[in-house]
């Protein structure tokens, strides 16, 4: 049930949005839910030996998503391919998301790699180069996009979905950690220059969601800690006010909030949804 009428109507572009089960997906189902029109982007292929088939949105993958969330939704829900690395994909995916639906609303910066972890000694320089190119890189490049046209349309929302790591250190994730802290500056910085176009720009800073990307992160910490995945999983557990790990279906909801009317006087914030676990 739609909890922000406003929103119907509404056009959202959210990318790194072609795996089923994923963030993306859930943030699409609930969008579509509060009637928005939604355009999934991915990457839609292999990119070198950073992102592999297994860790990518392929093209099938991303159509079958659409397909599925517009069905299930009863909304209006297209697939579009985007590499947010490529500046002239960036424009062009804003350029026909405008022509599809005449306008864009929402942008939600949710491509990320979360898959290279290594110890800060044994990273590769091409492994932190990826990192910080799709998470911190590809988000400039859609606001910077996504920006332009909701400066000639008089506003609109801008939502990077961000970490608890944007906010504490964690190891193995030097990358990732610093892209996160980075994707933070940047929503800071953008709040200041675009709030007198009407645009508001927050960050979402949600704690491990068991997606299939967090399935392998599970299992990545758990032998690094010399853990079975269920003790791991119990140590999380145990550690998290609320009692339970994060689901997409939060992240989600704390997207659709400062998207909606109830968010107009908030911008230049990251917001923690951790089950409490994150307090900073």
């Amino acid at each position: 049930m739609a909890r922000f009428p406003e929103l119907q109507g509404k056009v959202a572009l959210i990318t790194g949005a072609g795996r089923r089960a994923g963030l993306g997906e859930g943030i699409a189902r609930r969008l579509l839910q509060e009637g928005c029109k939604v355009v999934l982007t991915d990457i839609g292929k292999v990119r070198g030996a950073e992102m592999p088939v297994t860790a990518v949105g392929t093209d099938e993958e991303l159509a079958q998503v659409a397909a599925e969330l517009a069905v299930s939704t009863g909304g209006e829900c297209v697939a579009m391919a985007l590499d947010v690395l490529e500046e002239a994909q960036v424009e062009a995916v804003v350029k026909a998301t405008v022509e599809r639906f005449g306008r864009l609303d929402i942008l939600v910066n949710n491509a990320g790699i979360g898959y290279l972890m290594k110890s800060l000694v044994d990273i590769e320089a091409r492994e932190w180069d990826a990192v910080l190119g799709v998470n911190l890189r590809g988000a400039f490049l859609t606001i910077k996009h996504a920006g332009r046209q909701m400066i000639a349309q008089g506003g609109g929302r801008i939502v990077n979905i961000a970490s608890q790591a944007a906010k504490s250190a964690f190891p193995h994730a030097a990358a990732y950690c610093s892209s996160k802290h980075g994707l933070v500056g940047l929503t800071r910085v953008a709040s200041l220059e675009l709030a007198g176009h009407g645009i508001n720009v927050n960050a979402v800073c949600p704690n491990h969601v068991t997606t299939g990307l967090g399935a392998w992160q599970n299992e990545y910490f758990a032998e690094k800690q010399g853990k079975s995945v269920e003790q791991y999983l119990a140590d999380m557990r145990a550690r998290i006010p609320a009692g339970r790990p994060g689901l997409a279906s939060d992240t989600a909801a704390a997207t659709a909030f400062l998207c909606s009317d109830d968010a107009a006087y908030i911008t230049g914030e990251a917001i923690n949804v951790s089950g409490g676990e994150e307090n900073h």
